[in-house]
């Protein structure tokens, strides 16, 4: 609808130059926009006021000549119920009831699918997200990006891409190392923990015969995310079509295959024994070491950009990674890898994520009471469930940090986002429930939904296949759970208002029932995107 509005407000602009009413200029890209306040109608535009200097016109008289054009062309009445000129230009569209009333049509006819499209147009996405190394349970920080991760590849399907998941399973290095040195509990061990203590009890029984700490290590690696990430990714609903071994990079010989690269591009130099990326030559802020001054040891930049190339080689034409806060500057580093030293432009997408605080009883949860350890993501998803950790986190743009509280996410009230969107959701069964037993149709006229909150709830319909495409085109997931909730403010209003189930009405009634199968389809396929359940009953 948006881009229709445009086309007819650029229609118009050029009719009143050919007529020499307007003198002739470029017509900008025009902005069509929803207004904050349904007062200002469905959509609004500021074109008047950006064309203004090259009409030699005010903002206002130029917005009334276009609304003149579009009434004498006839859209008021066709698609437009009225065109308002407001303020000091701004074109304000209130859609005409047929036209909210096709969109309630097509999502009864289109169900589940409603909001779905071609937009992406089979285009293949690598998403990587959470990425957390495989030394214990998934922490707070990284956990952030798997509600998210999960819901934009949802939403990104939805719009027509071809999506693929992934988790880079960091089971090389130092870092595993370590961990097989706290597993063997030498004088190098750092990791502690129940797990630890479990993995050491599990090692005397496996067929592992190398006590090597990096032998020992890559298992227990392999251990932890088998019976601690997969799982916890599993109750999250978090899923994953690949788990990529940093492993491999080496044993394949393609973290080898990068450094020459390098060195061939001329692009790496030597000092103090060490072997180093001339990363600033790309605007980074410092030099990275490649290989350390021992002349055998890669640093985790190395297998970064191996794995990046693989990702290219695969075919993929976007690869969108989702990392903590504290990943930013080695994020940057390999985008730049892609970009200046592949060549490829415009193929990495970044979203780095902030921290989560957990809150309780009104005092800051760091620790497990259960592990002795950090509080990790299971520990959260068994403190409130899945559903409140997968709205929450996706509920706030991943710049925000999160103060998570989780006295609200347990609490029955509609001061909890979580429970006052699915308490919506079930009250729409309730009521098409009822209707069934009573034997009433939801086949009703949708040219009868003219009270004011049942336009409210048909402009949402509406907005929610936009909203779709936007969340595909800039990846702000956040958008969903807070159309959710506007969306469940609308409907408890609505039911406020207006009778639903009414016998001496029937044809109102049955209108009223459509509204309400529309919305509850529109809700669920919403709280799918999120990965939340749409309850029947609470």
């Amino acid at each position: 609808m948006k881009e229709e509005i445009a086309q007819r407000i650029e229609a118009a602009i050029r009719h009143l130059q050919e007529t020499e009413m307007f003198p002739s200029f470029d017509i900008p890209a025009i902005e069509v926009v929803r207004p904050k306040d349904d007062q200002f109608g469905d959509y609004t535009s500021n074109v008047a006021l950006i064309v203004s200097k090259q009409a030699g016109k005010n903002p206002r008289e130029i917005a009334e000549k276009i609304k003149e054009q579009l009434t004498a062309n006839g859209e008021q009445g066709d698609i437009f119920e009225k065109i308002e000129v407001a303020g000091p230009g701004h074109l304000n569209f209130h859609l005409s009831q047929r036209v909210l009333g096709e969109v309630l049509d097509e999502v009864i006819e289109k169900d589940g699918s409603f909001g779905s499209s071609d937009f992406g147009k089979g285009k293949r996405i690598l998403m990587e997200f959470v990425s957390a190394n495989p030394t214990g349970p998934i922490h707070l920080g990284n956990a952030r990006g798997g509600p998210i991760g999960d819901s934009l590849a949802l939403i990104l399907k939805k719009s027509g891409y071809s999506v693929e998941t992934e988790y880079y399973v960091n089971d090389y290095g130092n870092q595993v190392s370590v961990l097989g040195h706290s597993i063997l509990k030498d004088e190098l061990a750092q990791y502690r923990g129940d797990y630890i203590d479990e993995l050491s009890l599990g090692l005397e029984t496996s067929d592992l015969t190398s006590r090597d700490p990096l032998s020992v290590g890559v298992w227990a690696a392999g251990q932890i995310i088998e019976k601690h990430i997969k799982p916890v990714c599993e109750r999250a609903s978090i899923h994953f079509d690949n788990w990529f071994s940093e492993k491999s990079l080496h044993e394949s010989g393609e973290v080898s295959a990068v450094l020459h690269l390098l060195k061939e591009k001329n692009l790496t130099y030597e000092k103090e024994n060490a072997v180093w990326f001339k990363s600033t030559e790309f605007g980074d802020d410092k030099d990275r070491v490649l290989v350390k001054s021992d002349g055998e040891t890669v640093t985790y930049t190395v297998p970064d950009f191996a794995y990046h190339k693989n990702k290219l080689e695969r075919g993929f034409d976007t690869l969108i990674n989702i990392q903590g806060a504290d990943h930013h500057g080695q994020a940057a580093v390999v985008k730049r890898f892609v970009e200046d030293v592949l060549g490829k432009k415009d193929v990495v997408s970044l979203i780095m994520t902030q921290f989560v605080r957990i809150m309780k009883d009104g005092v800051e949860v760091k620790m497990s009471k259960r592990r002795g350890t950090y509080y990790a993501l299971d520990d959260l998803i068994e403190e409130v469930g899945k559903d409140a950790v997968r709205f929450m986190f996706s509920l706030y743009a991943p710049t925000s940090h999160i103060s998570f509280d989780i006295n609200l996410a347990l609490e029955h009230s509609e001061k909890n986002p979580v429970f006052y969107v699915q308490y919506a959701h079930a009250r729409l069964a309730s009521v098409l429930r009822k209707a069934e037993e009573e034997g009433m149709s939801v086949a009703g006229d949708s040219l009868l939904l003219v009270h004011e909150k049942e336009r409210a709830l048909l402009q949402e319909l509406l907005h929610f296949s936009e909203l779709i495409e936007e969340t595909a085109k800039d990846y702000s997931v956040h958008r969903l759970p807070q159309f959710a909730m506007h969306l469940a403010d609308k409907l408890h209003s609505f039911y406020a208002a207006c009778r639903v189930i009414d016998t001496e009405n029937k044809e109102l009634s049955q209108a009223r029932l459509k509204l309400v199968s529309g919305v509850r389809v529109v809700l669920a396929e919403t709280l799918r995107l999120i990965g939340v359940s749409a309850p029947e009953k609470m």
